[in-house]
């Protein structure tokens, strides 16, 4: 590498985990016009900088490259493979079952831009209009599934693909789920009855002032902060939902190769 480096660049034992699963062609293939390494690089600095895909420095790979690659990358399903072994790495660590047994979920609303304006919904309650993501983590706040939806479809709708979803990727493991009151009633209870997993609505307490730390859920509000300092995330200016959920794939690998390289360095 000939330019100066910028704090987003991936490291040397950050790379030489993650390069096998973002390799889907040989080095030599004639196709290749620019370092696989650079475009992580130029995807790292865009998702923490928040610039449009044309604004990418010139001392990076054309965005043109870059984005085309990402979307292969997304397409092939890499980056929720790296999350998943690093958060089983990561748990094994400490001294936790690789598949937890217990999650969280909860939804955040990101403001529309003119890019995802078509799809965004009205949130009432926080009085935005944009689109919803809502997540499952573990109980180390690492990502498990998501799903993009308009900002005014309700929590407990979504109950049934979520489970569904956390026990593909846990392989039927997940026994119990903290939500808050917006996944209240039958429905939603049901809807994970049917895949194996009890809803535990942690709430409010009655008499509110100020900030108050809820038991289980401030998990996942710990999980929505580490995003926030991600400013590609700051609003919904995706187009696609599928490019928006995988950008959360993206910006969790990111953030479990920092907490996973005491362990790529011992090895």
């Amino acid at each position: 590498m000939t330019r100066k480096p910028y704090p987003s660049d991936v490291s040397d034992d950050e790379w030489m985990f993650v390069a096998p699963y973002l390799t889907l062609m040989k080095a030599d293939a004639p196709q290749r016009q620019h370092d696989l390494r650079e475009i992580f690089n130029g995807l790292r600095w865009l998702v923490r900088a928040g610039a449009p895909w044309r604004l990418l420095p010139h001392d990076l790979p054309p965005w043109e490259a870059v984005y085309r690659q990402t979307q292969r990358w997304l397409a092939a399903g890499c980056f929720a493979a790296i999350v998943h072994d690093l958060r089983e790495m990561l748990r094994q660590a400490q001294g936790r079952k690789a598949r937890p047994r217990a999650v969280i979920f909860d939804g955040r609303t990101l403001q529309s831009s003119c890019e995802s304006g078509v799809r965004a919904g009205y949130d009432g309650y926080k009085r935005k209009k944009g689109s919803k993501v809502r997540m499952a983590v573990d109980t180390l706040g690492h990502l498990l599934a998501l799903r993009v939806t308009p900002a005014n479809e309700q929590e407990r709708a979504q109950v049934a693909e979520l489970a569904r979803s956390v026990q593909q990727v846990t392989g039927q493991q997940v026994e119990v789920a903290f939500v808050d009151q917006g996944y209240t009633g039958d429905e939603a209870a049901e809807a994970a009855r049917q895949h194996g997993i009890r809803l535990d609505v942690v709430k409010l307490p009655e008499a509110k002032r100020g900030f108050v730390l809820l038991p289980r859920r401030w998990v996942v509000e710990r999980s929505f902060g580490w995003i926030a300092r991600f400013r590609r995330l700051a609003r919904d200016y995706e187009r696609l939902a599928e490019t928006l959920a995988g950008l959360h794939f993206i910006i969790f690998a990111i953030l479990m190769l920092v907490k996973a390289a005491p362990l790529l360095q011992s090895a």
